[in-house]
């Protein structure tokens, strides 16, 4: 069994550069925990265990990034760094795909690397997603990593890592949402400076928006936002496989 939000649109805060510190976790922190329609705080691994202390008993969603880069790691080196994150107290895994056996036509290395830390999650009743760097991946691998991802069980497909331009998520939420049926949510992960970015993500097909964000750029998108926050449903973590 796993928590699976609802389709309410809601706002990420991206923690995850490399040179991230424990400074800007108390400001990441307190900028979401003011913001009610910030539903996910998402930091570096290393700093998942100082988040979770932070947040105390907050409701806000805590999530981190395995297989950060290239998504080449070996399935073990994910599932090892994914179960130390659950440790830690992570309610949310975003791992990369394994692009290199995408483009060489390895399904099932694609299809398992997945259901490993899909599995991985669910048994700690936290949340997984698939991060699909999809700049240099042609549409037709894009929409046959969200067919995988989809039958390994994943609650959402991403855009990216949070580097790339908010254009460029957009663009990859209307492929992506086409891509999955209804059980599977999309998250818009960039660059998002303006307002009206969010709501054109939104637009395309996001029920999450992840961003470094601003309290400027959170209340500008307050106005884009609709249906509030949820409290998640349970369902079968298995749901969505075929």
């Amino acid at each position: 069994m796993t928590a699976i939000g609802r389709r309410a649109v809601r706002l990420e805060h991206l923690l995850t550069a490399p040179n991230a510190s424990l400074r800007d976790l108390d400001v990441a922190v307190a900028l979401a925990l003011e913001h009610d329609l910030v539903g996910a705080l998402t930091v570096s691994p290393w700093l998942v265990k100082a988040a979770r202390r932070k947040l105390g008993r907050s409701p806000l969603r805590l999530g981190t990034v395995i297989g950060y880069g290239h998504g080449g790691q070996l399935l073990a080196v994910k599932a090892f760094e994914a179960s130390k994150a659950l440790e830690q107290g992570a309610t949310q895994i975003d791992f990369v795909v394994n692009g290199g056996a995408l483009v060489s036509g390895e399904d099932e290395t694609v299809y398992n690397d997945m259901l490993g830390v899909v599995d991985m999650a669910h048994s700690a009743l936290a949340l997984a997603g698939v991060i699909i760097e999809a700049e240099t991946l042609p549409d037709e691998l894009v929409r046959k990593a969200c067919r995988v991802a989809e039958r390994a069980g994943v609650d959402h497909v991403v855009t990216s890592t949070g580097v790339a331009t908010a254009h460029h998520a957009i663009a990859l939420t209307a492929t992506l949402r086409d891509s999955v049926g209804p059980r599977v949510q999309v998250k818009a992960a960039g660059r998002f400076k303006e307002p009206d970015e969010v709501a054109e993500a939104i637009a395309a097909g996001a029920t999450q928006v992840a961003a470094v964000l601003t309290p400027k750029l959170i209340e500008g998108a307050a106005g884009t936002m609709t249906g509030g926050m949820t409290e998640p449903a349970v369902v079968g973590a298995a749901a969505g496989r075929r």
